[in-house]
């Protein structure tokens, strides 16, 4: 079986930017560098649900026809103070997301990963510029995401047709 890694998201206990500083946080802080052995892998985008079960059987396939790797992402959630507090600016918190663990743990026990050599990077943010940022890091061929069928999706958009129009690498969309 392929092994698997964790990794701390990179804006986990991070200071709350001042609005009045000159540089942004983001600068300042660099991400983890990835591991050279998945450079021009295959991204996908994972959270347990029915699609993106589908999604990760696609990208398992196509990463192993190209024989690269697999970097399977999973976005913890991180809410805006202002659902709370409707205070201005914006201020985000993370909020304890135990799901990337459970499912590191459901995918290292399962055996269609065994094809192909992967790990399980956990982000926090904004699900799009997340999968593009890891896409990025890892010189990534493709970004594979599941599309989404809630309402949510049709108010503000889906991931994947946000995704499609930002990525700078091809997207492809599972149904």
């Amino acid at each position: 079986m392929a092994g698997h890694e964790f990794f701390e998201p990179a804006d986990r206990k991070r200071p709350v930017a001042d609005p009045t500083a000159a540089e942004p946080l983001a600068a300042q802080e660099p991400r983890h560098s990835c591991d050279p052995a998945f450079k021009h892998g295959v991204v996908v985008g994972f959270d347990g649900s029915m699609s993106s079960e589908r999604a990760l059987a696609y990208a398992i396939g196509m990463a192993h026809r190209s024989g690269s790797g697999l970097i399977i992402v999973h976005v913890a959630n991180r809410l805006p103070t202002t659902v709370w507090a409707g205070c201005e600016p914006p201020v985000f918190v993370d909020v304890p997301d135990h799901r990337t663990e459970v499912l590191g743990l459901e995918l290292a026990c399962a055996e269609y990963l065994s094809e192909v050599p992967w790990i399980l990077v956990e982000r926090g943010g904004d699900i799009c510029h997340e999968l593009e940022e890891v896409g990025r890091e890892y010189e990534a061929d493709a970004i594979v995401v599941g599309s989404s069928h809630g309402i949510v999706g049709r108010i503000f958009g889906s991931v994947a047709g946000r995704l499609a129009k930002r990525a700078q690498r091809p997207v492809v969309v599972i149904p």
